[in-house]
């Protein structure tokens, strides 16, 4: 179950969103390949947002619901993938986080 926001900065959205939006389904077929989701468990969206000059222009937050196998190590390399990725494609340095959601209180409504 990742939930993937990524945040452009709108001065470099415009004429780098086709790009990005061609990662989107490899960043999905990553993410579903590494922490053994299927496609309907993915939640992807991708915005342009007013960024400071001074951090990172383009940044990704992924919540995650835990498993064993997803271990901290397995997260940081999933992490340098999308990172790689969303570099090539955006042109400028890629922030990523991620968090682990609490299964007892997570809830989606599909």
């Amino acid at each position: 179950m990742p939930n993937v926001k990524i945040y452009v900065d709108d001065a470099i959205y415009p004429q780098r969103r086709d790009r990005l939006v061609a990662t989107l389904a490899p960043l999905r077929d990553l993410l579903c390949r590494e922490f053994a989701v299927d496609v309907p468990a993915c939640q992807f969206a991708l915005m342009p947002v007013a960024a400071m000059q001074d951090l990172p222009r383009v940044n990704v937050e992924m919540a995650i619901l835990p498993r064993p196998e997803r271990t901290r190590e397995r997260i940081l390399s999933v992490g340098r993938q999308m990172r790689e990725i969303l570099e090539e494609a955006s042109g400028t340095h890629v922030a990523i986080r991620v968090t682990a959601l609490d299964p007892e209180t997570y809830v989606a409504m599909k």
